[in-house]
């Protein structure tokens, strides 16, 4: 082992390290790969900086703009009137596959899900389905169409763009599909019968709209109010209204038994249950929100207020930040009313939580503000009615414009980066989405940790690491011929989905899979399609994939859901992907 390919490994561990206990963001993670690479003299300044100019990280950008055109001008507005005429379990998750089958695989997955998440909540409600049994189906489908075309997801474009740089011929548009379609219909089945079985029926936990669980809120008590002289269970808040006291602070200081002291004018109770019931918790003793900070004698406090439930998004910026801090620095004039967070039980002042990814907010904010919060990234909206989308000419002009981006990018009259780009270009001038919005709607950590990690492929391969990891590797089973190490290339693939970033996974592996391909004197395509499918379908985990974590607090799962249902379903696409792969790519050169 040489000192170059040492330290090359010695950052590819410590940035798997780093991805996994999710110690930094992951865009810090790449910056820090991209400095150390530079540093140790591993690659050249130039090389550096090359993947902020790389071709996929520009096509990633576009495409996050296309799709935010594509729901802003409502293009895909029609979704919820199609979910809404279905009368039937069965019929709603198959209107809701076929749906995903047309525009998941030319539309970034995260925010198909984005988009699609409220709609098949209300459309599950209304037939009364527990949203549990559709979400996990919504986020995995939305994976299986992503791999059936170049575009479907990062993963893809990073695979390619990486075995380009490294001598490969790279993918056309839709080489994915063959493979694509045969694992998509598979995991229909799959989803429709075995598991629907398998996924959990949630309504126990009384999924209404704007209640998708267990709000923490934080009341002062005022001078007039009856609760005064009274303790928590002396007013029967748990007993009548099913309302949980967690702390009573009064002056500051926390009380040692909040349910037993008894309430003195402005005590602060921090409360825990159904929104509905907190409601009436709050007009029966005539207690005031805390955390409702908005000026109430502001013009907007005049204006039709809705109350809505959002969502932290992954990779937003709101995360890691205090809510009093969200409170002071939110653009919109939005009361937070109370916070949700899975599987635990806030405790300390609401003020100084720090939010996480996947936490929920109960809002009210006028109803001229909810147009700008749905098209925020920061936020995912769960429960509030239909956009108010008008149709006019926007719509299909968007959708031509995204149709024209494909079929030239398909047919190789222009680079697909640069038809992306036009397709985005015209979407802004033609109002489907406002120019500030343009640099809203892209995700800036997954850009970031793209243009950070390309760079490591280069370096893994031209200081000779990646032949190094395979021959301590995959070169241990090669006498069991290409089939055997297809298999476990694909383990390997899946195994490192799961555990940290796709997008880094597909950077470290796609070097190592043209390795492969020298090594048993193959053709290198059939490895790289191994990885491009393993890396991109993660079901076994709710941190395996980004869309997992967006519907995981949603639809109530535990972890153990997703093992229960995606372990089948992955071990399905291993063995589908052994099979086919060799006969739609052959091995032999």
């Amino acid at each position: 082992m040489t000192t170059d390919i040492f330290l090359v490994l010695a950052i590819a561990v410590g940035a798997m390290g780093l991805f996994i206990t999710e110690k930094l963001r992951i865009d810090v993670v790449a910056i820090l790969v991209l400095v150390s690479l530079t540093v140790l003299d591993l690659i050249k300044p130039a090389e550096a900086l090359s993947g902020f100019s790389n071709s996929a990280t520009i096509t990633v950008g576009a495409m996050f703009v296309l799709a935010a055109g594509l729901q802003n001008s409502g293009a895909l507005s029609g979704i919820n009137a199609l979910l809404e005429r279905t009368r039937s379990p069965f019929f709603l998750l198959l209107t809701l596959f076929i749906l995903l089958a047309i525009i998941a695989p030319f539309v970034n997955n995260t925010a198909v899900v984005a988009v699609f998440m409220p709609i098949v909540i209300n459309a599950s409600l209304q037939i009364g389905m527990a949203p549990s049994k559709a979400l996990i189906p919504l986020s995995y489908v939305s994976q299986m169409t992503g791999v059936c075309t170049l575009i479907g997801t990062s993963t893809n474009l990073i695979v390619n763009s990486v075995a380009q740089d490294l001598g490969h011929r790279g993918f056309t548009m839709f080489e994915f599909a063959p493979l694509g379609l045969v694992c998509l219909g598979v995991g229909c089945v799959y989803l429709l019968t075995i598991g629907r079985w398998l996924l959990p029926d949630s309504r126990s936990t009384s999924f209404r709209r704007y209640e998708y669980g267990h709000y923490v809120t934080e009341m002062r008590v005022p001078a007039a109010s009856e609760l005064i002289g009274k303790s928590a269970s002396e007013a029967g808040f748990a007993d009548d209204y099913g309302v949980y006291v967690l702390s009573l602070t009064r002056k500051g200081i926390r009380q040692s038994a909040p349910r037993a002291e008894p309430v003195k004018a402005g005590d602060v109770l921090l409360a825990r249950g159904h929104w509905p019931n907190l409601e009436k918790v709050i007009d029966a003793f005539a207690l005031t929100i805390t955390t409702n900070t908005k000026n109430d004698e502001s013009p907007e406090s005049t204006a039709k207020r809705i109350m809505t439930e959002v969502m932290i998004a992954p990779s937003s910026r709101a995360a890691g930040y205090r809510l009093a801090v969200l409170d002071r620095t939110w653009q919109y004039n939005a009361s937070i009313l109370g916070v949700q967070r899975r599987g635990q039980i806030i405790r300390s002042k609401l003020q100084s939580v720090r939010l996480k990814v996947g936490d929920i907010l109960l809002l009210v904010l006028p109803e001229s503000d909810m147009q700008r919060l749905r098209n925020d990234r920061t936020v995912i909206v769960l429960s509030e009615r239909s956009a108010p989308h008008t149709r006019g000419w926007r719509a299909p002009f968007a959708l031509l414009t995204m149709a024209a981006v494909i079929a030239t990018a398909a047919l190789g009259w222009v680079p697909i980066a640069v038809s992306a780009l036009a397709g985005a270009a015209l979407m802004t001038l033609a109002g489907c989405l406002q120019r500030n919005e343009v640099y809203d709607s892209m995700d800036w950590s997954v850009l970031i940790l793209m243009a950070g990690l390309l760079p490591l492929g280069a370096a893994m391969s031209a200081t000779g690491a990646a032949q190094y990891v395979v021959d301590h590797t995959l070169g241990l089973v090669q006498d069991l011929g290409p089939h055997a190490v297809l298999a476990v290339l694909y383990l390997m693939a899946l195994f490192f989905g799961e555990l940290m970033s796709n997008s880094a996974a597909a950077v470290l592996l796609t070097p190592i899979g043209i390795s492969t391909a020298k090594l048993l004197d193959t053709e290198a395509t059939p490895f790289l399609i191994a990885i491009t499918f393993s890396a991109s379908t993660s079901f076994l985990t709710p941190v395996g994939y980004q869309t997992n974590m967006m519907v995981y607090s949603a639809g109530g799962y535990k972890f153990t859901d997703f093992v229960k249902v995606g372990l089948p379903l992955n071990l399905i696409f291993w063995v589908l992907g052994v099979l086919l792969i060799p006969i739609f790519w052959p091995f032999s050169v």
